[in-house]
């Protein structure tokens, strides 16, 4: 190779780099919080069903922050808890397709559907999915007591797979729960990893997401208690189903379609742990804004990156982690 073909793959290679390191993250993560939700909790007197009250939300500050850390995109999905109304989840899914429209490149979405109601939640679906455009579906853990995992949600998992549905996890208020507890102990604390944990673990349980192979779900919250449940299942399986209370279970394929965002505690051991249970190309960044300061986040993000080019092991997964995986899953 010639002196000058050595300069132009060296200027090409740094061209390739640099742009590399000046990709934004993507934020699988985020959440939005219209008037018009807050207003219908209001008037059902829910606004403290998860115990907290909800924070303040526009896109003016969240595309602020956004360009302060550095994020290029961000996944939004509508807050807990889940509103009764299905005209509230309509006007809250058309107003998150239209800051989408308004912005770019800079918003995603994964539409609300009003579960229990499975019928009118699959009409939701189909209609947020065909008509708005939504790039995937968000769905809480439960909804007034009805698990993910239920026999009853299967027509509704049936319509998801049929369109390779992205589906966003997060976890709500478990039903029923215990007053005292979630007053002493916050559900974002503690209760919403168990609940996380149950809602994932009941669906693998009855082979729903081996079933319906062309979902992909994002589990919140650096994969909440799976890391230590998923063994556990598994050496409990035979007698389980000895005792004929489980059938056949195919961990493989279940957890072939669970990814897994890092809102929340993240660290480089935490990593280390959930990839006992899963590939470096099934991490995906997650903020929780708004639920977090600002500059919280900002710093907890500049923390990530350090550690992801410091730590030798974890170093190859930088980009992955922080906008290649999420990029692949909603292309």
């Amino acid at each position: 190779m010639t002196k000058i073909a050595l300069g132009i793959w060296a200027w090409f290679a740094t061209m390739i780099a640099t742009a590399t390191m000046a990709q934004g993250v993507v934020d699988v993560h985020s959440h939005i919080i219209t008037p018009e939700f807050v207003l219908s909790l209001e008037k059902e007197g829910r606004l403290m069903d998860e115990g907290f009250p909800l924070p303040k939300y526009n896109v003016e500050s969240h595309l602020k922050w956004m360009d302060r850390a550095g994020v290029q995109t961000s996944v939004l999905t509508l807050a807990a808890p889940q509103p009764t109304s299905a005209q509230t989840v309509r006007h809250a899914n058309e107003t998150t397709a239209r800051i989408k429209q308004e912005h770019p490149g800079r918003f995603l979405f994964c539409a609300a559907i009003p579960l229990p109601d499975v019928n009118v939640a699959i009409r939701e679906a189909i209609y947020a999915l065909d008509t708005l455009k939504a790039d995937g579906i968000k769905l809480a853990t439960n909804v007034g007591g009805q698990y993910l995992g239920a026999p009853e949600l299967d027509t509704l998992f049936s319509i998801l797979n049929e369109r390779r549905a992205v589906i966003i996890l997060h976890p709500h208020r478990p039903e029923p729960f215990n007053r005292q507890v979630m007053l002493q102990t916050p559900l974002a604390m503690q209760e919403y990893l168990s609940e996380t944990t149950r809602a994932v673990t009941n669906m693998i349980s009855r082979n729903v997401l081996a079933r319906y192979n062309n979902i992909k779900v994002v589990v919140p919250h650096c994969g909440a208690y799976l890391p230590l449940a998923i063994p556990r299942m598994k050496s409990l399986t035979p007698v389980m189903q000895a005792n004929k209370m489980v059938g056949e279970i195919d961990y493989e394929a279940n957890l072939r379609a669970l990814y897994y965002d890092l809102a929340g505690a993240h660290s480089p051991e935490v990593i280390r742990m959930m990839l006992t249970i899963t590939t470096a190309d099934h991490l995906l960044y997650g903020s929780d804004y708004p639920y977090v300061a600002p500059q919280v986040l900002t710093q907890s993000l500049a923390r990530m990156k350090k550690y992801l080019s410091d730590e030798a092991d974890l170093a190859p997964f930088r980009e992955m982690i922080l906008y290649q995986n999420a990029n692949q899953i909603f292309k």
